[in-house]
């Protein structure tokens, strides 16, 4: 099982350092507790509850098909998703597993607070649309939903605006972020989530390379970009 993919496909990609660093495989995975996950420094009490969550769905056993004939429920009218060649840019807050060792809970979360909303301001300057804020990263999409012909020259240089912009935050830490970007087609639109979790999908080959460019950063040691 590729622990990575599963922990950026519920949001939680800034734990894969962890889990790695505590031999954490598929087979493990579901004999986890909220004690292990504390002890290997997941934080948050929220996460902790989102991957036992996420465990529990992956290791239930499907329910037999019932013969209680169901009302059949109406297809939706109007599909909101597009078809669209974008830019994707995934952007992640470096040595968040650190910081979250050694900060309370609460100034972290204001730390991560900052850095989105810096974040967040950078891309837009240059027409950026944050799709989904995930952990101490975002994903962040241009092309979409509006267009333009230097998309991706946007992208980089937003990305270039929001690494000078995170190093820059008055913090009691001293921040770093690192950019992946990637251009292609993709679906993009279908609204996920309700209320102020609401998050616009983007699915496709894309957002996972965008994030793997991002984790060859790392890997590279210094680089942010």
């Amino acid at each position: 099982m590729d622990i990575d993919g599963w922990l950026r496909g519920i949001g939680l990609a800034q734990y894969a350092e962890i889990f790695r660093a505590n031999d954490i495989d598929g087979e493990l995975l579901g004999q986890l507790t909220n004690d292990d996950l504390k002890d290997i420094g997941v934080a948050s009490v929220g996460h902790r509850k989102k991957l036992l969550k996420a465990i529990a769905a992956l290791t239930a056993t499907p329910e037999a098909p019932s013969l209680i004939p169901v009302a059949v429920t109406e297809p939706k009218t109007h599909d909101t998703a597009e078809r669209r060649q974008v830019t994707v840019m995934f952007s992640d807050l470096v040595g968040s597993t650190a910081l979250s060792a050694r900060m309370d809970p609460e100034d972290l979360r204001e730390l991560i607070s900052a850095y989105q909303k810096c974040a967040a301001e950078a891309v837009r300057r240059f027409g950026g649309f944050v799709a989904r804020y995930m952990g101490d990263g975002m994903l962040v999409c241009f092309g979409y939903p509006e267009a333009h012909e230097d998309d991706a020259e946007r992208a980089v240089r937003a990305g270039l605006e929001l690494i000078a912009a995170v190093v820059a935050l008055k913090t009691p830490a001293s921040l770093q972020t690192r950019v992946g970007i990637a251009t292609g087609l993709v679906v993009v639109g279908d609204l996920i989530g309700s209320g102020e979790a609401q998050e616009r999908a983007i699915v496709g080959e894309t957002p996972n390379l965008a994030a793997r460019l991002q984790g060859d950063c790392r890997a590279r040691h210094g680089s942010h970009f």
